[in-house]
């Protein structure tokens, strides 16, 4: 099982705070009963109270506390692992994640045109493998290539720029990595999808796309952004600026892009504000070769919040109709033991 929205996970620690207090409050409450009269005297002054009700009931809105907890949490669980023969194509994409992608001159901004670029193609793929990696100054695997769409949206939602420190645009980097992130099967098409606005590039990504290409594979360069620059925002309301406090501006390096696609026998497709590169992406991805290919499937995450939200109320339920005092209909059963008892005892 695994949960959706884990951060309100941590609101459990409310429930032994509860306990704390109500322990307390207990103790304030017979103390305070002591001052009036004897210990002793207590079970014939109120032979209907019962601390065990009192506790119960407590503890029965604690559990539906927790509950509650429980399904803000979303609890999903996958029912489902299978192994199927599909026929597609592998491909591996490398998102750039500097701080240049941060740029609005692509709406809602690069990085997050760019995941939705990716989260779009991953919906539509169905017998195909896909991989992640994210670069920036360095490179590194944030997806293994698979068949595990789900994870592949999962890993994607966490990406953002302060994943890697290190600074630039290091497409070679992203490149070599990527070419050696395939599997070892044979006569099916391998591409490798870079999505960059090709800012403060560091060099040898020509050599890295001529490298991919002797292996067989094609790289597809998808240049996001514009050619005529926009300013980085830093999240509030300011922008980011260079050592004499002027705005940096970050701009396409249209041509750049170019080079890489022809040097890895692919495509240039620049992105901007509508989905032309997204079909135009598909259309090339739907022209490589298909082959046979074993795969691990995980069917989707079902929630699962529904049967905690039912057991709440009827814990909910359950505590209305308990009540703190003995009730005189139900004096003969002894669910719970009354103040009355405690004196014979």
């Amino acid at each position: 099982m695994r949960f959706n929205d884990p951060i309100y996970l941590y609101l459990l620690v409310i429930i032994p705070v509860m306990f704390a207090l109500m322990a307390y409050a207990e103790w304030r409450r017979h103390r305070s009963m002591r001052r009036f009269c004897d210990a002793e005297m207590l079970p014939l002054l109120m032979p209907d109270a019962s601390k065990l009700r009192r506790w119960t009931k407590f503890i029965i809105l604690q559990l539906a506390l927790a509950l509650v907890i429980l399904v803000l949490a979303r609890p999903q669980m996958g029912t489902k692992v299978s192994h199927e023969k599909r026929n597609g194509i592998e491909a591996i994409i490398c998102l750039d994640i500097s701080n240049s992608m941060l740029a609005e001159d692509v709406q809602p901004s690069r990085l997050r045109k760019s995941k939705m670029l990716v989260e779009n193609l991953v919906d539509h793929f169905s017998s195909d493998k896909i991989g992640l990696i994210v670069f920036a100054g360095d490179a590194f695997v944030q997806l293994p290539i698979t068949t595990d769409y789900v994870s592949a949206k999962m890993f994607l939602h966490q990406i953002e720029p302060d994943l890697i420190r290190s600074q630039g645009t290091d497409i070679a980097a992203a490149l070599d990595l990527a070419s050696n992130s395939f599997t070892q099967q044979k006569n099916i098409g391998k591409a490798i999808i870079v999505i960059t606005d090709g800012e403060d590039h560091e060099g040898g990504a020509l050599e890295a796309a001529e490298a991919a290409k002797s292996k067989g594979y094609k790289v597809f360069i998808l240049g996001i952004g514009n050619t005529s620059g926009a300013p980085i925002p830093l999240g509030d309301g300011e922008y980011l600026k260079d050592n004499s406090g002027n705005v940096v501006m970050t701009a396409l390096n249209e041509q750049m892009c170019r080079d890489i696609a022809n040097a890895g026998s692919g495509t240039y497709i620049h992105v901007d504000n509508t989905s032309m590169a997204q079909e135009r992406l598909n259309d090339e991805l739907a022209k490589m070769q298909k082959g046979d290919m074993q795969s691990v499937v995980y069917e989707e995450y079902d929630e699962q919040y529904q049967a905690f939200g039912i057991l709440a109320l009827v814990l909910l339920a359950i505590e209305v109709l308990i009540s703190e005092a003995v009730n005189p209909w139900m004096r003969k059963i002894k669910l719970f033991k009354d103040r009355r008892n405690e004196i014979h005892s």
